[in-house]
C-alpha cells in the first residue's frame, strides 16, 4: 500500500499512509484507537475504496470493489466485532460466502465436513458445528470467526484484536495457528494492544499516529515504551495512578455481599467492598467472575443469599432496580457492541440513555439539562467526537468504551461494576480509565473490577479476590498484590485438571 489517504467529510482518517507485507510474516500494526488502523484493513479487505493511493498484490495493482472481490483475491479478515449470524449455525456461519452445492442446492454433508475441518485448522474441534451461533460463549464465537476466515483459504490473513476476547487457552492455540500457517507462506496482518502478544508473533512492526504511517521497523528493535511513545505521539509516563492509603477496617462497607448461590456457577460467595476501594476479581478466565457482576446487578435469577448496600438489606430484582438512587449501583459490560451500546444512535442518545429518568419531567426530557450533562461527561472522559449527533458506531474502539462507562457516570453510581473494560482498546485510553477509576474511587464509589490482565490487577487493585469454580479462594490485600503471587494463587483446583497459564500483561 503505497501513500493511501480516506477523508471521512473533513478528517482524515487515513493520510498518505504505506504499508509492506511479505509472505511468511507476522506484521503487526499499532496504534491507538482512531489512528487509521481499522480503515487500513478496510481498504485491505474490499470494505471501503481509499481517495489516493494504491495497492499492489503480488506485485500486480489491484482495486477491491466489494469484500467479495478482495477474498476472491485471497485476502480474508477477522474483524474485533464479529461477523457472524447469531441464529445460524457454526457451519452455516462459516461457510456462508461459499457453500459447497450439490444439483444446486447446499450440499450439508460437505458443508459440515468444511466446517469441521475449519475448526480443527483454527484449533477449535470442541466447538460443535451444527450449534448455534448465540448459543456460544464471546470466547467460543471469536474461534469461530476465526475458522471463517481459515475456510476461505486465504493468501493474506488479517486479524483485527482476533484475541481480545479468548480464554487463555485459546490464545496459547491461536499463537501455534498463526505461526504454522507463517511457515506455510501466509502473509500475517496482526493489529494488537497487548505488547507481549506482538513480543511472541511479530516479526516486522508499522506504527500508526493519526492517520500516518510514522515507522517500520523489525520486531524486537525497540523496546515497549518507544514503540509506544510512537503510538501516543508523546512520553509515555506511569501507567497506573497511585493507590490511596487503605481504608478502616471498620467502616461500613458499601456492597456486603454474603453467601451468594447461583445455579452451579457461583457457590457461596461472601465479600465486602467499602467506598473509595477498587476491588479486582482474579483468577483463570470463566471462573464465575463475570456471573458474580451479573448476579450483583439483577441481570440472573433465582440467586440465593443476601445482598446489603450501606448496611441495609436489599432485593436486586433487575438492573431497573440496582441503578436506583437508593442503590446507586451500575455495571459496565463485557461487550461494548452488543450489551454496552445502540450503535447507530447518536452519542448523545447513547450518554443520556441510563438518566432519562433523571433529566426528565412528566415524560419530557429537559433538553438543556441533557446537553449539560452529555457535555460534561464527554469533558471529563476526553471522548473524541464530531459531535454529539454523530452515531456511536462511527467511533473507534476506544471512544465507544468510554460512552459505555460514561452513560453510567452520568446516574453518579457510588457501585460500580466493571467486567474487563479495557478489552480490544489502545494504551492511551487505558491509561485514561486506570486514571478515572482511581479518581472515582478517590471521591468516594466502590469499584469491583475483573479484568483478565494481570498487569491491570496488580497495578489498579487495592484488593483481589482470586476465583476458582465460582467461589472465592484467595485474597491479596495492598503489596501482597504482584504478579507472582497471582501466578501462585492461579494453581488453585489444578487437580481438577482445569489450571492453565492466564492471559498475559498488555499495553
Amino acid at each position: 500500500m503505497q501513500g493511501v489517504s480516506k477523508r471521512y467529510g473533513g478528517v482524515h482518517a487515513l493520510q498518505d499512509a504505506d504499508l509492506e507485507i511479505e509472505a511468511g510474516r507476522i506484521h503487526a500494526v499499532l496504534g491507538e484507537n482512531g489512528a487509521g488502523k481499522s480503515t487500513l484493513i478496510k481498504i485491505m479487505a474490499g470494505v471501503v475504496a481509499p481517495d489516493e493511493g494504491s495497492m499492489l498484490l503480488g506485485g500486480k495493482p489491484v482495486a477491491f470493489a466489494s469484500p467479495a472481490a478482495a477474498n476472491a483475491a485471497g485476502i480474508a479478515c477477522i474483524f474485533q466485532e464479529l461477523s457472524l449470524i447469531p441464529d445460524l449455525s457454526v457451519a452455516d456461519n462459516i461457510a456462508i460466502s461459499n457453500p459447497p452445492r450439490r444439483f444446486g442446492l447446499i450440499d450439508r454433508r460437505a458443508q459440515r465436513r468444511m466446517a469441521e475441518n475449519a475448526l480443527a485448522r483454527a484449533g477449535a474441534e470442541d466447538i460443535h458445528p451444527l450449534a448455534l451461533v448465540k448459543d456460544l460463549s464471546l470466547s467460543r464465537r471469536q474461534m469461530v470467526e476465526i475458522a471463517k476466515a481459515l475456510a476461505r483459504k486465504p493468501r493474506i490473513l488479517i486479524l483485527d484484536e482476533a484475541t481480545s476476547a479468548l480464554t487463555a487457552a485459546d490464545v496459547t492455540k491461536i499463537y501455534a495457528v498463526l505461526k504454522r500457517l507463517r511457515a506455510e507462506g501466509l502473509a500475517l496482518l496482526y493489529i494488537s494492544h497487548r505488547m507481549h502478544e506482538i513480543a511472541e508473533l511479530a516479526d516486522d512492526c508499522t506504527v500508526f499516529c493519526n492517520g500516518h504511517s510514522v515507522a517500520s521497523f523489525a520486531a524486537g528493535t525497540k523496546t515497549d515504551n518507544e514503540v509506544v511513545e510512537l503510538m501516543i505521539g508523546r512520553e509515555y509516563n506511569a501507567v497506573f495512578p497511585k493507590r490511596t492509603a487503605h481504608l478502616a477496617s471498620d467502616a461500613v462497607p458499601a456492597l456486603d455481599v454474603r453467601h451468594l448461590c447461583w445455579t452451579d456457577r457461583l457457590n457461596d460467595i461472601s465479600l465486602q467492598l467499602k467506598s473509595g476501594e477498587v476491588i479486582g476479581l482474579g483468577g483463570l478466565d470463566g471462573q464465575g467472575q463475570r456471573e458474580l457482576l451479573l448476579a450483583l446487578f439483577g441481570v440472573l435469577r433465582a440467586t440465593t443469599g443476601e445482598v446489603l448496600v450501606d448496611g441495609r438489606p436489599v432485593a436486586i430484582t433487575g438492573p431497573h432496580v440496582a441503578k436506583r438512587k437508593q442503590i446507586g449501583m451500575a455495571l459496565i459490560p463485557e461487550d461494548r457492541k452488543t450489551e454496552g451500546l445502540m450503535l447507530p444512535m447518536s452519542v448523545r442518545d447513547n450518554l443520556s440513555f441510563a438518566a432519562l429518568g433523571a433529566l426528565s419531567r412528566w415524560g419530557i426530557v429537559n433538553a438543556a439539562a441533557e446537553r449539560a450533562a452529555v457535555e460534561r461527561i464527554m469533558r471529563l472522559l476526553a471522548v473524541r467526537t464530531d459531535g454529539t449527533d454523530q452515531p456511536a458506531g462511527s467511533l473507534s474502539g476506544g471512544n465507544q468504551q468510554k460512552l459505555v462507562i460514561g452513560k453510567w457516570l452520568m446516574m453518579a453510581p457510588r457501585i460500580l461494576l466493571l467486567n474487563d473494560p479495557t478489552r480490544g482498546i489502545d494504551v492511551g485510553t487505558k491509561q485514561e480509565i486506570y486514571q478515572l477509576l482511581r479518581k472515582l474511587a478517590d471521591a468516594g464509589a466502590a469499584i469491583l473490577f475483573y479484568s483478565t490482565d494481570y498487569d491491570e490487577l496488580v497495578g489498579c487493585c487495592d484488593r483481589v479476590l482470586v476465583m476458582y469454580d465460582g467461589a472465592i479462594k484467595r485474597e491479596l490485600i495492598g503489596v501482597e498484590i504482584t504478579e507472582r503471587a497471582l501466578s501462585n494463587a492461579l494453581n488453585i483446583g489444578a487437580d481438577a485438571g482445569n489450571a492453565g497459564a492466564p492471559r498475559a500483561a498488555s499495553a
